[in-house]
């Protein structure tokens, strides 16, 4: 089970991605958590304690594995070739980090250097560990994206089983995932689900409701606004160790169900449960 989480910057899709690795976890999965956003803050979502989390070292800031992998140095983007398909097998079990209940953090990161805007070798790299990366029943992986669209355009969620586009009640974050779906389209993932976050009222969730219909796209659950995740933030704790019965947390929980129930209809997933 492959599953992505996107969203323009801000509506709180590291929240969502993290909490579902964890309750996935508990549910029996051994979970592979991508952090593929730049800003990487997955592992505060997760529970992995900061003193881990400075310890590090993102894939695609290691050029030496960069280059290993991709047979090319980060710095020779332009008129240079690179391997298609590197070999990612060993990715995971090598560079991944041990969270609470059954999840695995790897760090995706982004490349530091100027004139790397394309991010070439390591687009390759980030590709071939979403699409070929091979999973047995027990096991799932959720990529926490970089915000916004841009690693739609590079190809990254080929492979996805599904993908979340997480919004919040504004036109701009509404605007984003219209363009979310139609670059999935293109790349042959009609799996696209939405998610409303932060709902404060019942007007706010009749307007993403609204809109997100209005665009062909499911709505698989809505997140209210919860101070309780105000609060991990500022504890420095996964919301989940916070309060999981918090209201935010439970209906996370309810979208976790729903994923489930969706693959299962697709025949796309058996349950740790069903072996």
């Amino acid at each position: 089970m492959k599953i992505a989480v996107t969203g323009k910057g801000g509506v709180g899709k590291t929240t969502i991605a993290g909490t579902l690795a964890r309750l996935f976890g508990r549910d029996g999965y051994k979970i592979l958590a991508i952090d593929a956003d730049p800003n990487y803050n997955l592992w505060s979502a997760i529970g992995v304690s900061r003193e881990q989390a400075n310890s590090i070292i993102p894939l695609l800031e290691n050029e030496d594995l960069v280059r290993e992998k991709t047979d090319m140095k980060m710095v020779e983007v332009f008129g240079n070739f690179f391997q298609v398909n590197p070999r990612v097998d060993d990715l995971a079990s090598k560079y991944s980090i041990s969270g609470p209940d059954n999840v695995s953090l790897l760090v995706a990161g982004t490349v530091n250097m100027g004139g790397q805007g394309c991010m070439c070798p390591s687009a390759a790299l980030l590709k071939s560990l979403m699409k070929y990366l091979n999973l047995e029943s027990d096991e799932a992986f959720i990529m926490d994206m970089d915000a916004g669209i841009e690693n739609l355009g590079r190809g990254t969620i080929k492979g996805m089983d599904l993908l979340l586009a997480v919004v919040e009640p504004g036109r701009r974050s509404l605007d984003t995932i219209e363009r979310v779906k139609r670059l999935a389209e293109d790349l042959g993932l009609e799996r696209v689900f939405a998610v409303g976050n932060k709902i404060m009222n019942a007007d706010d969730e009749v307007y993403v409701s609204d809109i997100v219909r209005s665009q062909g796209i499911p709505l698989l659950g809505i997140v209210p606004y919860d101070e309780r995740i105000r609060e991990a933030d500022r504890l420095d704790l996964a919301p989940i160790d916070v309060d999981e019965t918090s209201p935010a947390i439970c209906a996370i929980q309810n979208i976790k169900d729903e994923v489930i129930k969706r693959l299962i209809e697709l025949s796309e997933i058996k349950t740790p449960s069903q072996e």
